[in-house]
């Protein structure tokens, strides 16, 4: 089922808390870097899109947001078609990513409209992605995602399956793999920490594997990402600590 939309009115008033709230999580973010030792300009921010209706997105973009995530192809066209649209010409140069697990029947309503699709979940889907890519002209950035905790409830590539499969991914046509994505369990700090110094180890492994520079580790959401961003995540996925007034932040 789709995520249920934050019953918020997208108002001047919204638009300063976003502009506020994301000050905050600059702020964090350069906190987190700095324990790293790590500059700020090594890591992205998208905001996660999918609980908001589009005008939310255009205040978003207005509080400096650039770059945003869907985590279903269907939203994802409905955003497109309004960021597209003659009322919002300000956000021509919005990117747009997809996140969520994608079904083979979906792939040709993503590839080419995103800029990173971070969900190839299995060497089945890489292949279908790779093939559709092909038949479209198109070179499609994409990561693996992997899952490094082993919680059967999350999807993706065993590590042992991605470092089987990660010569072949990255010689498929009409794909670029530039790197892994992950998710931690939910609630329990440690747990994240392990899932993304696991990342960022497996990500070493596999340049070494395959030659290739896999330059990008997507890891990172509302609840960890001080925490990825200390584990080496060069991209975190941000949705409620954006667009929710109510999600704790203090």
């Amino acid at each position: 089922m789709p995520a249920p939309k934050l019953d918020i009115v997208p108002d001047e008033s919204y638009g300063l808390f976003l502009a506020e709230r994301r000050r905050g999580i600059v702020s964090r973010l350069a906190v987190a870097c700095s324990r790293a030792g790590r500059d700020v300009s090594e890591v992205g921010m998208l905001a996660v899109s999918k609980m908001v209706e589009p005008e939310a997105v255009r205040c978003a973009w207005r509080a400096g947001w650039r770059a945003f995530a869907e985590n279903r192809p269907q939203e994802l066209g409905r955003k497109l078609s309004f960021v597209e649209s003659e009322a919002t010409p300000e956000m021509a140069t919005a990117r747009f990513d997809l996140i969520g697990n994608l079904q083979k029947n979906k792939i040709n309503q993503v590839i080419g409209k995103v800029e990173l699709l971070h969900s190839v979940s299995s060497a089945e889907l890489a292949r279908a992605v790779s093939s559709r890519c092909e038949a479209h002209g198109l070179v499609q950035a994409c990561l693996l995602e992997v899952n490094v905790s082993g919680e059967q409830s999350k999807s993706g590539f065993a590590p042992d399956e991605v470092r089987a499969f990660a010569e072949e991914a990255c010689a498929l046509p009409g794909i670029s793999i530039e790197g892994l994505m992950t998710m931690a369990p939910r609630g329990d700090a440690d747990a994240a920490r392990a899932t993304f110094s696991g990342l960022r180890e497996l990500a070493g492994d596999l340049r070494t594997r395959t030659g290739f520079a896999l330059p990008t580790l997507s890891c990172g959401m509302s609840d960890d990402f001080q925490i990825a961003v200390e584990e080496g995540s060069t991209l975190v996925r941000l949705g409620r600590v954006v667009f929710d007034p109510e999600y704790d932040f203090f």
